[in-house]
């Protein structure tokens, strides 16, 4: 028989481990009380940046889903800067239109640079408006009158003349002959891009031959100056229209005031080239509200062609 001395030792009895303990739900009394209440009170991590905007007149936050509601125009009657897309929904019928893809031009056919490369600029541009450049065009019906829309935008570039630009107005022309529907264009730029020099310069005398053809094929051209419409597009396609509308407060001129004041050394009068100075004036025919817009353009639409009806069966 074995002596037992021989046996390897017990190990020693490891301690009972405790039993674990339920995990305690976060939110106390309050989340035990009333559960939903932690549902209302959590961090929302879809609030938009962009929640509130500022009014440019007054300093003031303007909850923007009621500046959105109102058109984008103040309490104080600042008529807000619109593109392309919110403009077409906002003046055709049931906000419904076609997009017309407008022609592709050069981006830098002179090899600008300054303190950046032009290339550089037109890529931002690109960016922050997803737009190709400042010309968007759209067909639908206003007022149950079809016609074909030109919307010019300032944030490319401040609305800008270029080749491209001016490549857009004039395929929007065309697209009016074709449809053998009248033309509108909403303007907003700060004139022609320096950028492209006297190419530039060159798109105000093709717009103009561009109002022409519509001329001779007798189709209403209307224009609905914004802010701002100042230097060449004034002083070529926003000035040739049949009928001109303006935005209220809009400014509309060739030189800004600021540089007038500068050259003559005179303070000029309150209201100064706005567009209400202007109606007074005979320089525009009327000032018309943002939201009453769809509604005149569709009576005015209506009247012309009825006449250019009339008159084409008369000939």
């Amino acid at each position: 028989m074995a002596d037992s001395s021989d046996d390897p030792p017990k190990p020693p009895k490891e301690p009972p481990v405790p039993p674990a303990k339920p995990e305690r739900q976060r939110g106390g009394w309050l989340a035990r009380f009333a559960p939903g209440v932690r549902k209302l009170v959590a961090k929302r991590e879809t609030i938009p940046d962009n929640l509130w905007v500022k009014d440019p007149d007054t300093g003031e936050m303007i909850y923007r889903p009621d500046l959105e509601a109102a058109l984008w125009v103040t309490p104080g009657g600042r008529h807000m800067r619109l593109g392309p897309k919110l403009r077409f929904s906002y003046t055709f019928d049931d906000g419904k239109w076609q997009a017309i893809p407008a022609p592709r031009a050069a981006d830098d056919p002179l090899h600008f640079s300054d303190d950046r490369p032009y290339k550089d600029r037109l890529a931002q541009a690109r960016q922050a408006t997803g737009e190709q450049d400042a010309m968007a065009i759209g067909f639908g019906k206003i007022g149950g009158a079809p016609a074909v829309v030109l919307v010019q935008d300032f944030a490319f570039m401040g609305g800008s003349l270029g080749m491209a630009a001016g490549e857009g107005f004039i395929a929007a022309a065309q697209e009016a002959v074709k449809r053998d529907a009248p033309m509108v264009v909403f303007p907003a730029s700060g004139g022609a891009r320096m950028q492209e020099g006297a190419l530039s310069l060159m798109q105000m005398a093709r717009t103009t031959l561009a109002i022409q053809d519509l001329r001779r094929a007798r189709l209403p051209y209307v224009v609905v100056l914004t802010d701002p419409t100042t230097g060449g597009v004034t002083a070529s396609y926003a000035m040739l229209g049949d009928i001109h509308l303006a935005e209220p407060g809009a400014l509309i001129a060739f030189a800004g005031p600021r540089v007038i004041e500068q050259t003559i050394r005179e303070t000029l009068p309150e209201g100064f080239q706005r567009s209400e100075y202007l109606v007074d004036r005979g320089m525009i025919d009327a000032v018309v509200e943002r939201k009453d817009l769809p509604e005149v353009l569709g009576s005015i639409l209506r009247t012309l062609m009825a006449g250019r009806a009339r008159s084409v069966a008369a000939a």
